[in-house]
């Protein structure tokens, strides 16, 4: 059985000669297997094909079959490294943390255990009419998130 290890070994082993990274390695039954690149600036097909060909090189389809399928993660999939976070600092996200709580709001600090969100709502204020801009800076840990999604504007 071809195992998420082994071929997370062999991506980093390729992405160590670039700028590329990796964000997820996935090996599903019947040995389909998923790796998710990125870079900084955006990854290319090119970066996608040579990954699939070395890894694909590395694998004996002899003893093993397999079906191998490398792209980058989309701005529709949840954040899952640190790196990707530093990629998207100064844009906006929406978080959902474990409880179950939905944040929105502009990305201003990354580290290693977790983020700063400057989040921005409408709120009642006493003694004034209406509702008004409220910011506020939250903090929250890796541990307190369930999933981070960039929030896309046109």
């Amino acid at each position: 059985m071809i195992t998420a290890e082994k071929i997370r070994e062999l991506a980093e082993a390729k992405i160590a000669e670039g700028s590329n990274f990796i964000v997820d390695v996935v090996v599903k039954p019947g040995n389909n297997i998923y790796i998710l690149i990125d870079n900084d600036n955006g990854v290319s097909i090119k970066d996608c094909v040579e990954m699939s060909r070395y890894v694909e090189s590395n694998l004996d389809r002899e003893a093993e079959d397999f079906e191998l399928h490398v792209s980058s993660p989309g701005l529709d999939r949840p954040l899952k490294t640190i790196r990707q976070y530093q990629k998207y600092l100064g844009k906006e996200l929406s978080v959902t943390t474990k409880e179950g709580q939905k944040l929105s709001g502009k990305l201003l600090k990354v580290n290693d255990e977790g983020i700063e969100l400057e989040a921005k709502s409408k709120e009642a204020v006493e003694g004034k009419k209406g509702k008004h801009l409220i910011i506020r800076n939250i903090n929250l840990t890796f541990n307190q998130i369930k999933e981070t999604k960039v929030v896309i504007s046109f």
